[in-house]
């Protein structure tokens, strides 16, 4: 019969310490980067845009793909080409954690608008309440005081 899936994934991580490390000039080299990471995984990016303290990625997951895995791989491999392309001297690495949200076929389009527009909505909009706010639009129970360790 095959294996069919219809699942669209907003996934959000940040800088260690939340720190504005992700150089705006450069960011599009690490954005290509992850998005060969991406590629290579077999699984197909959306979008994929952030600010210097943190990212979102829109994309579907390939069915024999773990999300953890898939997260932990983008992590650790873009994380070792940061620190390698000596573009973002100050990155220091990515948190702990990630947030992982899904959005149905109704929804794909506002959500890759809303992760295209990043940099104009982090105008009115810090990282550590837009996250809380995902958080809430989501049904998702979490203790403020762990949210960003």
């Amino acid at each position: 019969m095959g294996t069919h899936k219809q699942i669209y994934y907003q996934i959000v991580f940040g800088t260690k310490h939340r720190l504005p490390t992700i150089a705006r000039e450069h960011d599009e080299y690490l954005y290509r980067y992850i998005s060969g990471i991406i590629k290579e995984k077999k699984c197909h990016l959306y979008r994929i845009n952030g600010i210097e303290d943190h990212i979102h990625i829109v994309s579907d997951l390939h069915p024999t793909i773990r999300l953890s895995d898939y997260v932990k791989d983008i992590k650790v491999a873009s994380n070792e080409w940061i620190k390698n392309s000596g573009l973002f001297p100050l990155f220091s690495g990515w948190a702990d954690g990630y947030g992982a949200f899904t959005y149905s076929i109704r929804e794909k389009d506002m959500i890759i608008n809303y992760v295209k527009n990043q940099k104009e909505h982090h105008l009115h909009e810090n990282f550590y309440n837009e996250y809380k706010r995902l958080l809430i639009e989501n049904g998702i129970e979490f203790d403020e005081k762990y949210m960003f360790e």
